[in-house]
Parts: structure tokens; sequence; C-alpha cells
């Protein structure tokens, strides 16, 4: 599919505001694509707001960060949390105040460092505008509460599973999860940084939370059965890749070589189907007895997803 016939097909809606819970909203930008990701920002009366991700660009942050003001007022948030290290979720961190502390788990603060603006490289079409690297301030290892007035907030690390640093964002008292980009409601998961063997770990953390509504990293929010169908689609999706990789590397074939012999079912309909031969990429690297969660070269891994899309990627962010 060319690029041309991709931006013919795709006319991005304007960004949607949910509150999803009294006092809780979900930022959502329509279609979900490449760098069109979730955020998401709760209330706590004098005690203020706490914002969960910025986005891509910095026009696109200052929409953000507009809509925001609009509902909580022109303080900026008290503190801005990071569900992992990719650029549509962590670009317009730099926007916020100095004093506003940025949360995310020890290993988003190095990948942010060493990641710093990749993305905006690999996705060329956007104009980004101004783009700044600011990493997560104040890190933690496997979980941390914070308290916004009397409003808790459990930071979860999951990862590896999108990458080695994903975290949720639970709210108890109101059962909302913002999963960051463990869900792609609508859209093939990419693994390529973070782990097929362990993704199913994630997905039952998710799971045990019993949520009632749930935020992907992009797509349409989920509320009632529709958090469980989203999880099973991960699931079964995961064990695609799993059962693909295994054979493909038994056989010989190279991660691109698999993908483009693959039965995709009912996920040929889901969007970004390049994103299989990365996730292929990090299947062989497990199979190959390689420790979960461990870095590998992105180069090749790009280059082929580039080949399996039939030319460059398009982003319309």
């Amino acid at each position: 599919m060319t690029e041309q016939v991709d931006r013919e097909r795709r006319t991005m809606p304007d960004p949607e505001l949910h509150e999803v819970a009294s006092g809780v909203f979900a930022y959502v930008q329509p279609d979900g694509s490449w760098m069109l990701n979730n955020t998401g920002f709760l209330l706590a009366g004098e005690a203020g707001h706490l914002l969960v991700d910025t986005t891509s660009t910095e026009a696109r942050n200052r929409a953000l960060l507009s809509r925001i003001r609009e509902v909580a007022g022109d303080d900026p948030p008290r503190a801005l949390v990071n569900t992992h290290h990719h650029g549509d979720h962590t670009y317009g961190n730099w926007l916020l105040p100095a004093r506003t502390p940025i949360f995310g788990h020890v290993h988003c603060r190095e990948d942010v460092l060493e990641a710093g603006l990749v993305a905006a490289q690999v996705f060329t079409g956007p104009d980004y505008g101004h783009q700044e690297v600011r990493p997560p301030d104040t890190t933690f290892d496997s979980r941390m509460t914070l308290y916004l007035g009397e409003r808790r907030v459990d930071l979860i690390h999951v990862g590896p599973a999108h990458t080695r640093s994903d975290v949720l964002v639970w709210l108890p008292e109101e059962r909302v999860v913002f999963c960051g980009d463990l869900v792609f409601n609508g859209g093939q998961p990419f693994l390529l940084e973070g782990s097929v063997a362990s993704f199913p770990r994630a997905l039952r953390a998710m799971r045990d939370l019993d949520a009632k509504v749930l935020v992907p990293g992009h797509g349409p929010v989920c509320s009632g059965d529709d958090v469980a169908r989203v999880l099973d689609d991960m699931a079964d999706y995961v064990a695609f890749v799993e059962r693909l990789g295994r054979d493909g590397h038994a056989a010989g074939r190279t991660p691109l070589e698999a993908a483009r012999a693959a039965e995709l079912g009912r996920f040929a309909s889901w969007q970004e189907g390049e994103r299989l031969v990365g996730n292929l990429y990090r299947a062989y690297h497990e199979l190959a007895g390689n420790p979960v969660g461990s870095k590998i070269p992105l180069v090749a891994a790009i280059e082929d997803m580039v080949a399996l899309h039939g030319g460059p990627i398009p982003c319309f962010a």
C-alpha cells in the first residue's frame, strides 16, 4: 500500500475528551495509528490534577494542554506519569514547568535519554515543531503509590511487554486503568522493544485488576465486557506471534520471510500490519536464548517493517 493511498484513506478527526469516571478523563486521538496516542488526566479539587502521558508533536501537545486547562483551570499539572519511553508518550514532557515532577519506571528514564528524538527520524511525515528531550525525574522499580488529595493512583510496573518500562496507572477506587501501549484497540500491538515471552504476564496483571474502564495507548476506550474482549484480543495476537516465530525460526526463515508467508486471519484487518515483522524480530531474539527484555539492534527490524509495508511507513500526527 502506498503512502498516498494511506493518506487518502485516513483523514484524522479531532481529539476526543471522555470523562470515564468522575473527574477522570481520557484524551483520545483518532485513528490511533503511529504517533497518534491517547493520554489522560484526573482531577482532585484543590489538590490539582495529574496528567498521564503526553503526545507526539508540539502542536498536538499544546492542544492537549489547552484542552486540559479548559477543564482543570490554568494551574499546571501537579505531576505527570509516563507509561513508557516512546516519543508519542513523552515528547510533550518538556512543555511542563520544571517544578512539575515526572514519574516513570527507572528504565523509562534511561530509554528516553538513549532514544532521544529518534522516532521523529523514523516517522518523518509530521511537523514535530520544537522538541526537547525531558525524561522522568522521579523513578521507581516495581510499584509506587501517589495521592492527589484523597485520590489514590497506583503505578505498577509490568514490563517487559510492549517495552521494558511499561507501567499501569491504576485508580483502584474508580477501577480505571491507563495501560499505555500494552493495548492497541484495533491495531497490532508492538513488541520489538518488549517481550513476546513475558507479554502474557502483563496481560494477567491487567486482568487481575478487574477494571471497569481500560484506556488503551491507541484506539477507543473500553468499558464493561469490552475490557475482557480487548485483553483476549491481545493474548490471541501474542500467541499467534509466538507460534509464527517458533515455526519460522525452526524453518530457518528470516523474520521478514516469516511475516510475508503468514496467514493473518482476523488480524489482517488490524492497523499497522508492518509491526508483525518487528514482533518476529523480538520472538527470534528470545528463541535464540537471549534474556527477556534485553535490547536488540533496531535498524534492521525497522528496515524490514518498511519492506513489509511496501514503502515508507506513513504517520499522520
